[in-house]
């Protein structure tokens, strides 16, 4: 299954494998991914793994949608 992770069109660092240099790019400039992400994505606990990662796409692909020229998505196949 394809994850699909958030970042800002601007953050030039990798959110999985420069996590904290993506982190501190991304707090230094005020935008709060993670935060904001999580405001709308809560983890639910009790879900197939699947399932919880399909609500995770839809929330990144509607984060997208909604602000194309702010975030982009990067898609990874596990």
């Amino acid at each position: 299954m394809k994850c699909y992770l958030l970042t800002t069109v601007d953050n030039p660092y990798h959110p999985v494998d420069e996590i904290d240099k993506w982190n501190d790019f991304d707090l230094g400039h005020g935008y709060r991914t993670l935060e904001r992400f999580a405001k709308v994505a809560p983890a639910v606990t009790g879900l197939a793994d699947a399932e919880e990662q399909r609500n995770i796409n839809a929330a990144v692909d509607d984060f997208v949608r909604l602000n194309p020229e702010f975030y982009k998505k990067i898609v990874i196949d596990d």
